[in-house]
């Protein structure tokens, strides 16, 4: 504590500035407790340490000084100015006390944007290190640093890989009991499991998947080797798809639009597409809006690190997906699937109703040379030794897939430390514990990064740390099927987790290079982000620190194949998923048997540790501040920018609507009402005092319930999970109305949309719904953000 006691010291001879809360113990009956104080540098308040008595001197002796002339008549003069010199002095008071207050007032609205100090009581049993009585957000940080230090990340996450993680696995379930060992042993205050019955799909052993080519006649001919029996699709439809082969880019609907427009049909076919731009599920998705019988998925060495000095993924590995689209258990869509719970006999929309199966390149290389018809565009080709690539149709092709449901226990594990003041408001963080192969960076590294964090703050509330509100750490099951495990808790306590989860923080997928930083989250997180970047200061020794391994960050909203996505998207709670990537291809061996540590370490160039370690200080230093700050951090005015700039897009169309009797002026109503709501609350709380518990907690709840307003309330969470107007998907989503009003241009960006694919075009019932569904939302969003319903000010 030697380090962190001089942090203090110097701390405490430091005046604090005007934006700075502090602490001093309060001796007596309440040792250890912490009283709040504000101290305000504009009024020329000094620390204690600074105050001196003032010394009473008696008559001065005779002759030591001048004698005074004329005392009566200064005397006079003294007692006519001396009102002048109250006044004066009461009014230069009066005006530094004004000026002092509107500077802290400010400044403590930039903290929000800034650094928010932590403002808390200890626990009351401290150690015997943590005397000092003042603490700052820079003590904070440096705790955590000093202990996060200490971690073995690098064992864990070799140990980890090392390991058998199948979902249902008998190895998972071992896993899962030392992992729960493991938080019991850092004693939290509560640790527990939940189990999920859930339906799984995997190949079948007795009758592997296979591809054979087809004679004119439909006669199998030869059988081509799928190299690797066990890589596979999950959720894929099961059964026989036959067709001639077309060549389909990687998929999207743009790439099967222009496949039509170059004469080339993919109704009826088996389609040929590259890994990558869209996950799985949105390939098969597509195909299937689009006709075709199945689809076959490759990677191509195009899409991967090229070059002497890059590791690449070798030509006979395929690469597993599963192809759901969706998240959670598909055969219990809006429920949980806990094993005393009797389901309705339904599925998820999202399954897919055509076989998929992954291909290695060596595969897809044989397949491309069969092709005929017209040359590829340029954009197309790839580099497999195939010259040049074509897009069919080539000869015909049969694909069986033969893989097999099975109901299988999934284990979620939980970690809580609870809040001091507001333990009833949650902040997770979770990591991905399953994985198929082993799975290094898919989930190795997050559970490693999850136990340091665990045991880190543990050890920080040992040393007298105590948040404001609870810690929530948990070890997901089941997320390479498509986020099953963080699913199905979701919907099992959604009634409840939109009340009290203030944010989500992903750790899947969070070391994948160490060129550049991707942040994939809620708008409401990005300026907290920013903040924590910028704040970012060199700590020990350069190739360890955070902030030299931060090029500009690169920030996007949230895709489906995150698994924070669902918590955002259908809970409704603000979340963030961060990684570092290679600048370039992306890590070739994602969701392949070659995810091994070994790679890994070569990838990075023996810069694994570090990274891990940067990854867990941003994550670490995310939770403290959500999990201390007075106020919440999240910036609710960001989503004014995000309603501002997606709503825009639909002005174009005006015209085109304008001439049909139609018009958006009612979710430009409801756009300006939000806005207007906002910018309400931020000069609400600009306005007020901190100090105030009750205010601040009702300010909280406004915050950390934006998120949730914009899931819509007028579709049903079974049948439109993903309720989220801005990410989501079905009719209520911006991204549909955009889409469908497209269509009133022919030929437009619209024509690449499934509507298209299915030959349909603009309906105005149909587009009166979806504004309405859309303008509720967003104005729903409005009036919860301006609070009481006596505050709400619109003419709608």
């Amino acid at each position: 504590m030697e380090r962190l006691g001089g942090l203090l010291r110097r701390a405490q001879r430091l005046s604090p500035g005007p934006s700075q809360t502090i602490y001093k113990r309060v001796e007596g009956t309440q040792q250890g407790r912490l009283e709040e104080e504000e101290e305000d540098g504009e009024e020329g308040a000094e620390p204690l340490a600074h105050f001196f008595p003032m010394e009473l001197r008696g008559p001065e002796p005779l002759g030591s000084r001048p004698a005074r002339q004329n005392p009566g008549l200064w005397e006079a003069a003294g007692r006519r100015a001396a009102p002048y010199l109250v006044l004066t002095a009461l009014l230069i008071f009066t005006g530094a006390f004004l000026l002092g207050y509107v500077a802290f007032r400010g400044s403590c609205q930039a903290c929000g944007d800034d650094v928010m100090v932590v403002s808390e009581d200890l626990n009351d049993e401290l150690s015997p290190d943590s005397h000092q009585g003042t603490l700052y957000w820079s003590d904070l940080q440096a705790m955590f640093l000093r202990f996060l230090g200490e971690g073995h990340l690098e064992d864990t996450i070799r140990q980890t890989s090392l390991r058998e993680r199948v979902a249902g696995s008998a190895g998972m379930a071992a896993l899962a009991q030392d992992i729960r060992a493991e938080l019991l042993r850092q004693r939290l205050d509560h640790v527990w499991m939940d189990t999920h019955y859930v339906g799984l799909q995997f190949p079948d052993p007795a009758r592997p998947n296979t591809l054979h080519w087809v004679d004119a006649s439909g006669k199998h001919g030869e059988q081509l080797p799928l190299e690797d029996p066990d890589v596979y699709c999950p959720y894929s439809a099961t059964g026989n798809a036959t067709g001639k082969l077309v060549y389909a880019h990687y998929g999207r609907p743009e790439d099967l639009q222009d496949l039509r427009a170059r004469g080339v049909e993919p109704a009826g076919r088996l389609l040929l597409v590259r890994l990558g731009v869209i996950n799985f599920a949105q390939k098969v998705a597509s195909a299937q809006d689009f006709g075709a019988q199945g689809v076959l998925i490759y990677p191509d060495p195009a899409d991967f690190s090229q070059g002497p000095h890059k590791l690449s993924l070798s030509s006979h590995r395929a690469v597993y997906g599963h192809v759901h689209l969706g998240t959670g258990d598909p055969y219990t869509p809006g429920f949980p699937s806990f094993n005393q719970t009797q389901f309705p006999p339904v599925q998820s929309s999202g399954l897919p109703s055509i076989p998929a199966q992954p291909i290695s390149a060596d595969i897809a290389s044989l397949l491309l040379r069969k092709l005929e018809g017209p040359v590829a565009p340029q954009e197309w080709q790839g580099h497999l030794p195939v010259s040049p690539y074509r897009l069919g149709p080539g000869p015909g092709l049969h694909l069986g897939v033969n893989n097999h449901r099975a109901s299988t226990p999934i284990s979620n594990i939980f970690g809580c430390i609870e809040g001091r003041s507001e333990p009833d408001q949650y902040v997770v963080i979770g990591a991905q514990r399953d994985a198929w192969g082993p799975g290094a960076a898919k989930s190795a590294v997050g559970t490693a990064i999850l136990l340091e964090l665990v045991r880190t703050f543990s050890s920080m509330v040992s040393n007298g740390f105590q948040p404001r509100r609870s810690l929530l750490f948990i070890s997901w099951d089941g997320g390479d099927f498509g986020s099953v495990g963080s699913m199905e808790w979701l919907e099992g306590y959604l009634s409840v987790l939109h009340l009290k989860a203030v944010v989500y923080v992903s750790l899947d997928n969070a070391v994948l290079g160490d060129d550049k930083f991707h942040a994939k989250t809620s708008p409401l997180l990005i300026s907290l982000i920013e903040n924590i970047l910028k704040q970012e200061e060199h700590v020990g020794e350069p190739e360890a620190t955070l902030r030299s391994l931060l090029p500009l960050p690169r920030i996007r909203p949230l895709p489906m194949d995150s698994s924070a996505y669902s918590f955002t998207a259908f809970a409704g709670v603000p979340a963030v998923e961060f990684s570092f990537m290679e600048d370039g291809p992306a890590y070739p061996f994602l969701h392949t048997k070659d995810d091994t540590y070994e790679n890994l370490h070569r990838v990075l160039r023996g810069r694994l540790p570090a990274v891990a370690q940067a990854v867990a200080q941003l994550a670490g230093q995310l939770l403290i501040r959500l999990s201390h700050d007075h106020l919440l951090p999240l910036d609710f005015g960001r989503y004014g920018d995000v309603v501002l700039r997606h709503i825009g897009s639909l002005n174009e169309f005006s015209g085109d609507l304008k001439a049909r009797g139609l018009t958006l002026q009612w979710v430009y109503s409801a756009r300006g009402d939000y806005i207007r709501a906002a910018e309400k609350l931020r000069k609400e709380i600009y306005s007020s005092e901190e100090s105030d518990e009750r205010l601040m907690r009702m300010y909280n709840v406004r915050i950390m319930r934006v998120e949730f307003y914009f899931l819509s309330q007028y579709v049903s969470p079974a049948e439109s999970p993903f309720r989220h107007i801005f990410l989501g998907r079905g009719d209520h989503t911006l991204r549909a109305l955009l889409d469908h009003v497209r269509l009133l241009r022919a030929g437009g960006p619209g024509a690449t949309s499934s509507q298209v694919a299915r030959g349909l075009g603009f309906q105005e019932s149909r587009f009166r719904r979806q504004l309405a569904l859309l303008t509720w939302t967003l104005q729903g969003a409005a009036n919860a953000l301006s609070g009481d319903v006596w505050n709400i000010d619109n003419n709608f």
